[in-house]
């Protein structure tokens, strides 16, 4: 036991047991109704946020807070893993702090698709509840079913044909039943969704990588 003690209380280990503690205290304030389930989600995905950037990361369709915690989960346990079969037996010195950063980037760079993978693995289960289907659908794929006269159409989320969702018709561009669109905004008052077809959502992603990478100010955003 007193080798796991030491190890996570070792650099790079010790963020991720930080980071543990303070989920920890969070998911507890959450069962007591204290801390929202949705902390970190926006009613829209054009900004950029925590659950826009977790969302880029193919964690759509779950809150942002519990897909930080698998995320953190599975870096932290792999960082335990590269402290207790390499870094603890070598001389490091000054070092560490290099190679812990280097380690932290590596672990995440690992642990975001795993944690991603287990996160849609229960996707289906959570929208189940009503908590999951509100903000935290933002990014998910949904394919149009039927329209509902010039003002609202219904669809059902990608591989979850009893999950069903409600959006808003915006002028000039009304979802078709058959289309593949993916939800960007949440609409509070109506309990609908703002969407834009998948395409279009996909080469606005590929538009604001381009302009990062050249680091543009200019934003260009979602149609919502």
């Amino acid at each position: 036991m007193q080798p796991f003690v030491s190890a996570a209380l070792q650099f790079p280990t010790i963020v991720f047991t930080f980071l543990l503690a303070l989920l920890a205290l969070y998911w507890l304030l959450v069962l007591v109704r204290i801390a929202p389930l949705e902390l970190f989600e926006r009613d829209s995905l054009r900004d950029d946020h925590m659950a826009s950037t977790l969302v880029s990361l193919g964690f759509a369709g779950v809150p942002a807070t519990l897909a930080l915690t698998f995320l953190i989960v599975v870096a932290g346990a792999l960082s335990l893993v590269i402290e207790l079969l390499a870094l603890r037996w070598l001389s490091l010195g000054m070092l560490r702090v290099p190679v812990g950063v280097l380690v932290l980037w590596i672990v995440f760079a690992i642990a975001s698709p795993i944690a991603a993978m287990m996160c849609h693995m229960l996707q289906r289960n959570l929208h189940r509840y009503k908590p999951f289907t509100r903000r935290c659908l933002l990014g998910a794929t949904v394919v149009v079913s039927e329209r509902e006269g010039n003002e609202f159409a219904t669809a059902v989320i990608e591989n979850e044909p009893n999950s069903r969702v409600r959006l808003h018709c915006k002028q000039g561009d009304c979802p078709q039943e058959g289309e593949r669109r993916v939800l960007v905004k949440y609409l509070a008052d109506e309990s609908a969704y703002r969407s834009v077809t998948e395409q279009t959502y996909l080469d606005t992603r590929v538009r604001l990588n381009k302009l990062r990478l050249n680091h543009k100010g200019h934003d260009a955003g979602y149609s919502t």
